[in-house]
């Protein structure tokens, strides 16, 4: 891929990633307009970088064999996917650090079975950083496992099919196998990604700050949402 198709690739990915994170994120502290469009634009530059850099790099490693020249140049887009991905998660999420996010006491079946009848919303412990940093780092952590398998795996089994003489009798069909070795994977790395951390996140109350410690519900827990 040229340096047109790299570029057009990260800032199509990373404007993918604005969009995912902005619509799941918290909520309860929201971007302005402006930090919207400040962050996308530090994002996109992030993984332009990474991108570029690594495919000037990567050529010149004179002290590593060929072979594993083509391996680590198969794998510059997940460096710059996962690196610039992670990234972005912080950039667009940055504000609930900065501010906090709504926790809530975790209710007892009772207290849920009321609420449901009564439809009294649960009331806001108040907004913890510590929260937000967890929320925010779980879910970046959960970008760089999503891209791990799709962007690791498929380039390195192609690289051992193309030594194979039925690969080398049938060039065209390089471009078929990807995909099908990207979408076999993506099935499997998708799900287990997104429910590698809870949605709705519960930890003790006495993890957070201290004006929380004694505010928790069932057995010592508060819970918040932890964004997608």
């Amino acid at each position: 891929m040229g340096t047109t198709g790299t570029l057009l690739w990260q800032i199509t990915n990373q404007s993918l990633n604005v969009a995912i994170n902005s619509a799941n994120a918290n909520k309860s502290t929201a971007l302005s307009t402006k930090q919207l469009v400040q962050n996308y634009f530090v994002a996109v530059t992030a993984s332009c970088t990474v991108a570029l850099g690594l495919n000037a790099i990567v050529p010149r490693l004179k002290q590593v064999s060929p072979n594993t020249r083509l391996i680590l140049g198969r794998l510059v887009p997940f460096a710059a996917v996962a690196s610039a991905g992670a990234l972005n998660v912080f950039l667009m999420r940055g504000e609930e650090i900065r501010r906090g996010i709504d926790i809530f006491p975790v209710q007892t079946e009772q207290e849920k079975a009321e609420r449901e009848r009564t439809g009294k919303e649960v009331q806001s412990l108040g907004k913890s950083k510590k929260a937000a940093t967890l929320a925010v780092g779980e879910t970046a952590i959960s970008r760089v496992l999503n891209a791990t398998p799709i962007m690791v795996l498929p380039p390195l089994v192609l690289v051992r099919l193309q030594k194979t003489e039925w690969m080398k009798q049938r060039p065209r069909m390089v471009l078929p196998v990807n995909l099908g070795l990207i979408l076999t994977t993506s099935i499997f790395a998708l799900p287990l990604a997104l429910a590698a951390f809870p949605q709705r996140q519960a930890v003790q109350a006495s993890s957070l700050e201290e004006e929380f410690h004694l505010k928790g519900g069932l057995n010592g827990l508060v819970e918040f949402n932890r964004g997608i």
